[in-house]
């Protein structure tokens, strides 16, 4: 056998997946489920996924569908029927028009992403991110042969970019720059006012704005605006994960501007033909399903309350509190120097998993711990109680 480092080298992983971070809260999930498999109860408070059953109208549209023999391919760009639910519903929703031909559906809004950077990028362009924010938006940008530019941001801008970050970190090869909203980690939203400084400052340096909307609808006490309503050609990314508790069905969309639809139906057609065929239907009916949202969304706003009141009193400082997702972003200053090493501590010794900050980003991320309330509020208090043990005996 050969083993020649020139064989060798042809035998390892491009050095361009080096660069690839790992998802760190899944590797705290893996753990947490060897534990479980041990028999221990794990209070889960790491991961972002709603706990709700999909509602039944969803899933009986997907049924019907599979007995109606409706399993082929769609067109590349999506069924036709959704794009135009979907272009119906951001009428309703936001007041806005969108061509149903803008409206590209995708495998999920990883799909979405991994499109957009795709048909977006050329090599060594840049996008700018927040750091903390979403992890997986730097890889995506890595595998489209582009380079994340992450920008720190706190409090004072409600942890998202700013124009005046933005033009100061824009350059020749700046391409876009990413608007979660509201926020991964940190669950806070950019006010209406910011939000159409960004779209403004990006379309006056040449570039995009891309917004990440996918959990409008989970907000409490304001309400989320649509990055279309100030720029009409931004690029939006949402999905049917959050909102409608419909992770595992992988379907998402994106809407781009005319300009850029010819070049994402070419990268579409080869990266993954089309979205689920099953999954398009049960999204046509999830966009009729406004009570089952409301009922979660209603929950969600429970167990934040509960937490928001709870975890100041354990040692866990919320700055800005959040007003959407399913997320808080604490600081654990007053508890340890090591938010890394403290949730791997908790899910070990007192079974309760929370994601450290070091998952989202490098700016304090040794001070920041972030907790999901996707989960049951019965567990959640069970899981304060596991934390005041742990940290007060």
């Amino acid at each position: 056998m050969r083993t020649n480092n020139g064989l060798l080298s042809m035998l390892l992983p491009m050095r361009r997946i080096d660069s690839i971070e790992p998802f760190r809260v899944m590797q705290l999930l893996e753990r947490a489920k060897e534990l479980e498999a041990q028999g221990r109860k794990i209070i889960h408070m790491e991961i972002g996924e709603p706990d709700f059953p999909t509602p039944v109208s969803v899933i009986e549209a997907a049924r019907v569908a599979l007995d109606n023999g409706d399993n082929f391919y769609t067109p590349s760009t999506g069924n036709p029927e959704l794009q135009l639910a979907i272009s119906r519903w951001y009428r309703d929703e936001y007041g806005v028009d969108v061509s149903p031909g803008r409206i590209l559906i995708t495998p999920g809004t990883s799909g979405a992403f991994s499109l957009i950077y795709a048909a977006l990028i050329e090599a060594g362009e840049s996008v700018l991110l927040s750091d903390p924010g979403y992890p997986c938006q730097r890889n995506f940008i890595r595998l489209a042969g582009g380079e994340p530019v992450n920008i720190p941001v706190g409090p004072d801008t409600r942890y998202h970019l700013s124009a005046e970050l933005i033009e100061q970190h824009w350059q020749s090869g700046t391409r876009a720059a990413v608007v979660i909203n509201p926020s991964n980690p940190t669950g806070t939203l950019i006010g209406d006012a910011e939000l159409q400084q960004v779209a403004e400052r990006c379309r006056g340096l040449g570039g995009y704005l891309i917004s990440d909307e996918l959990y409008h609808g989970l907000t409490y006490g304001v309400r989320a605006r649509c990055a279309l309503e100030f720029d009409d050609q931004a690029i939006i990314v949402n999905g049917f994960s959050k909102r409608w508790a419909m992770t595992g069905w992988r379907i998402g969309w994106v809407i781009v501007p005319e300009p850029l639809i010819d070049a994402c139906r070419r990268v579409m057609q080869n990266i993954f033909i089309a979205a689920p065929t099953l999954s398009q239907y049960a999204a046509i009916a999830a966009l009729s399903a406004q009570a089952d949202c409301e009922r979660m969304r209603l929950a969600y706003d429970q167990r934040r309350r509960y937490l928001l009141a709870e975890l100041p009193a354990l040692g866990f400082d919320i700055v800005v509190q959040p007003q959407g997702a399913f997320y808080i972003y604490a600081n654990v200053e007053r508890i340890t120097d090591d938010a890394k090493a403290f949730c791997w501590q908790l899910l070990e010794k007192a079974g309760v998993a929370i994601t450290p900050g070091e998952d989202f980003g490098a700016f304090k991320a040794a001070q920041h711990v972030r907790f999901s309330y996707a989960t049951g509020l019965d567990d959640i208090r069970q899981g304060v109680v596991r934390l005041r043990e742990a940290l007060h005996g």
